[in-house]
């Protein structure tokens, strides 16, 4: 099982491309399952995750196209085997957005409930209850979901939290059904907008995305497309963190600060010189950082997502910082990692206390989930001497080459078997 080895205490210097975004990515792929069309995908990161849906979408009968840098191909007309099975859904959470094209193009699925990250419960009761609204047949047995409808029917769908897949999964299918679909307390995040647009340049009928109503007026067929993937802004967003961290100075390419603006201020807030253009962000850190509290919540608010490097950044900062967890009630688990290091962290009930320390020294830690693995980065690469972080999957599963763009900043980072 790979590891990843640290030498702290080196300012981050340089610049660095980001890649496409993973949450994006994922449910664009799954769109390729609404049409006979091909659908031609640039700037599609390579990661762990995507590896496995496109395995997934593979057994199911889609032609995957010979990779070609960040270009993918994903051609659905062979469609022959509507399941999505234990064996490739246990271990990302993301399998569940084959559900709803599948029922909208097909007529049937059989999903396996899905795993991924141990951050919290993430019920999928909300897809399914917006399905069942739009007509379908569901059951949930052995540990599947087995769904089916001739022909899915336009319906108002309020859910009764907001959902980012859920979002996804009913637009997707709302697509193909029969008269138009409103889906109110809908998820605004940047990339349920993407999705739309690659929906949209499909032939799709949508209107509303990136705020809480979204209208779908379902279309006989959908046909192929050409689309590019946003770029990451959690990518982008931790990058900025560990150059933080560290006292350094970096540009991120091919990015945007548009969508991380909670982000953003947070980091100027803690004494960052942020410079922003089109495509790239520039961010000069002070020596030392100011503690700064957060909170998250849904987008536009602070991303949760972003929660445990900031966290990482609190422990090397003068100051005492409140970070709030308000989206998944188990997303404190990289405190006790990050303790080992020398952080003073208290958690109480969903709140952490972050009192800043003059240094982190490098130990051995084992990385939980992805965006705690990300954590885990930020504090090493600001920690005193050598940090090993085992049980990288996670890491693989959410960041491409890491260790080759850190290195291209200046780190002392390195793969072991």
């Amino acid at each position: 099982m790979d590891k990843l080895a640290i030498q702290g205490g080196v300012a981050l210097s340089g610049e660095i491309a980001v890649s496409g975004a993973k949450n994006a990515a994922l449910p664009i792929l799954c769109a390729a399952l609404l049409t006979t069309g091909t659908l031609e995908f640039s700037n599609l990161p390579r990661l762990r995750d995507v590896a496995t849906l496109l395995k997934l979408l593979a057994q199911m009968g889609v032609r995957i196209g010979a990779e070609e840098g960040d270009r993918q191909t994903l051609d659905a007309s062979g469609l022959n085997n509507p399941i999505a099975p234990y064996d490739l859904v246990k271990t990302m959470r993301a399998s569940i957005l084959v559900l709803g094209p599948l029922l909208a193009r097909h007529g049937e699925a059989k999903v396996s409930l899905p795993g991924g990250c141990a951050i919290g419960a993430r019920p999928v009761d909300q897809h399914i209850k917006g399905l069942q609204a739009m007509g379908a047949e569901i059951a949930v047995e052995q540990g599947y979901i087995h769904a089916r409808a001739k022909r899915l029917k336009g319906a108002r769908i309020c859910t009764d939290m907001v959902t980012v897949t859920g979002t996804e999964n009913l637009m997707m299918a709302a697509s193909l059904a029969e008269g138009e679909t409103i889906i109110e307390n809908a998820a605004r995040e940047p990339e349920v907008v993407d999705l739309a647009n690659c929906l949209v340049s499909m032939g799709a009928r949508v209107s509303g995305a990136g705020t809480d109503i979204i209208r779908v007026q379902g279309v006989e067929k959908l046909r192929g497309a050409a689309h590019a993937i946003m770029p990451d802004r959690i990518e982008t967003g931790t990058y900025l963190c560990a150059a933080a961290a560290t006292g350094g100075k970096v540009r991120l390419l091919n990015t945007s600060a548009a969508y991380l603006d909670t982000v953003v201020d947070k980091l100027m807030d803690a004494g960052c010189d942020i410079r922003l253009t089109r495509d790239s962000i520039t961010l000069n850190a002070p020596p030392r950082l100011k503690s700064v509290s957060l909170r998250t919540a849904p987008y536009p608010a602070f991303p949760t997502d972003m929660q445990a490097q900031f966290m990482a950044i609190n422990a090397v900062a003068d100051g005492v910082a409140t970070i709030r967890e308000t989206i998944f009630e188990n997303r404190f688990m990289h405190v006790a990692e990050l303790q080992r290091l020398g952080a003073d962290i208290q958690i109480e009930g969903n709140n952490a206390i972050v009192r800043g320390v003059a240094n982190l020294q490098g130990a051995t830690v084992m990385a939980t989930d992805l965006r705690a693995s990300a954590s885990l980065v930020v504090a090493a690469l600001a920690a005193q001497g050598e940090t090993v972080i085992d049980r990288i999957y996670h890491l693989d599963r959410g960041y491409e080459n890491m260790e080759a763009k850190l290195a291209n900043l200046g780190a002392k980072a390195r793969r072991q078997a």
